[in-house]
């Protein structure tokens, strides 16, 4: 069985090494100096900042958000969480902010992700009498090189594992912060930090925690360039002229759902060979009309992503959930969780796909709720996970460290 999944693991590496490699690279000319940057105010002193992310057009939300440290008092500054890329509408749409709030005070990285890493350094540089923290354990693959070769400033320091530590008060004593460190494998590190905003009871969190209604995301839907990306994926054949229309435009984003979180999701036919090159024609879409995914059919589509929204419920993204269960099986990530759910907050602000998200320590920790059953069990599909599955047992072995909750398991969908 895991031999049958053997080309695509090897794809699966080969996309994932050759892309931290030369993401700086891709971002900076496809992305830094002109992608569209999406403001929106939440409420009580908060705003997110959202622009795209993604390949062959599996384009996501990745944000950053934005908080009045305290509006009460004037010029009291703002603090940035998550930094995007540092455009001049982007930068434009933050002016606007600082001339009402004061300057940005500090600025942090709260995390060791590329697709994090290689914005926050640029972003930090527009600002350089801000306070710049980082999580403490950055590093790069296959070399470990130091945080200046990372595109970081020099002046970035390393953010304190928590904001109790050490007996001073932080952010103004208007926010409270633990950081979860995991080291998943030889060679790697996962870190996220979590920030409590008191006032807004606003929880910030990166990467461990998404959640989608269904709909397309609004920065999906703001730009020709971002929708064609959801018509692109809504064709039933290679050279396909797919009307804009909501129901084709949830389609796509269904099938976005479904790469970005399974890469080879069940209710698809995977074929990587030569078979959809001879295919490619000029295509107004782009990308040639290549589609080396051959979509089963819309029940198990709908039945694979109806698993998946839950309501809109928020999950742990697969990934993430394979790392975090990694190092000492889950225990940091459980130490983690109880520090956090201790936070007054009623809502989250994740990093990725829909903002904010209404809920509070309760929903928070059911998200978790893996580290109770000691499984890592998944609301997915389980023919969703069966790749995943195969390459933590397969090529992925060598990268994770075993783990006592053992791979992804869902419950069997019929999906053949």
């Amino acid at each position: 069985q895991i031999f049958k999944y053997e080309n695509k693991t090897c794809l699966f590496l080969f996309l994932f090494f050759f892309d931290y490699v030369l993401c700086f690279v891709w971002y900076y000319f496809r992305y830094i100096r002109r992608r569209k940057t999406l403001r929106r105010e939440t409420g009580r002193g908060v705003w997110t900042f959202d622009q795209m992310i993604g390949i062959y057009y599996v384009q996501v939300p990745i944000r950053m958000t934005v908080v009045a440290i305290n509006e009460s008092i004037p010029n009291s500054g703002l603090f940035v969480y998550a930094p995007v890329a540092p455009t001049k509408e982007c930068l434009s749409l933050l002016q606007d902010l600082i001339d009402r709030y004061g300057p940005i005070k500090y600025i942090v990285l709260p995390s060791v992700a590329v697709e994090h890493k290689v914005l926050a350094g640029p972003f930090a540089r527009k600002f350089p009498k801000a306070e710049f923290f980082i999580t403490d354990k950055q590093y790069s693959f296959p070399l470990n090189l130091p945080d200046a070769t990372l595109g970081l400033p020099s002046w970035a320091k390393p953010l304190p594992a928590s904001s109790s530590e050490g007996g001073t008060v932080m952010w103004d004593g208007m926010f409270n912060h633990e950081v979860l460190s995991i080291k998943p494998g030889v060679g790697s590190e996962f870190q996220e930090a979590a920030f409590f905003h008191k006032a807004s009871k606003t929880l910030l969190l990166c990467d461990t925690l998404f959640a989608t209604d269904g709909n397309p995301p609004e920065i999906l839907t703001s730009e020709p360039e971002y929708t064609r990306a959801l018509l692109f994926h809504a064709r039933d054949s290679p050279l396909d002229v797919v009307p804009d229309t909501p129901e084709n435009r949830r389609k796509g984003w269904r099938r976005i759902v479904l790469l970005f979180n399974f890469f080879f999701p069940s209710a698809a036919v995977v074929d990587l060979g030569i078979k959809p090159l001879l295919k490619l024609r000029p295509y107004e879409l782009g990308w040639g009309g290549w589609m080396p995914f051959d979509w089963k059919n819309e029940e198990y589509e709908r039945t694979s992503f109806d698993r998946y929204v839950n309501g809109g419920k928020p999950v742990v993204y697969t990934i993430i959930q394979i790392i975090i269960s990694r190092g000492n099986s889950g225990e940091s990530l459980r130490t983690w969780v109880n520090k956090v759910k201790q936070w007054d907050f009623d809502r989250v602000i994740p990093a990725h796909l829909d903002a904010p998200l209404a809920i509070g320590p309760k929903e928070f920790v059911n998200t978790f709720s893996f580290l109770e059953s000691g499984k890592n069990e998944v609301r997915f599909c389980d023919e969703d996970v069966a790749f995943l599955r195969a390459a933590e047992n397969g090529f992925l072995n060598f990268s994770v460290y075993k783990s006592s909750l053992g791979p992804l398991r869902g419950k069997p969908c019929g999906i053949q």
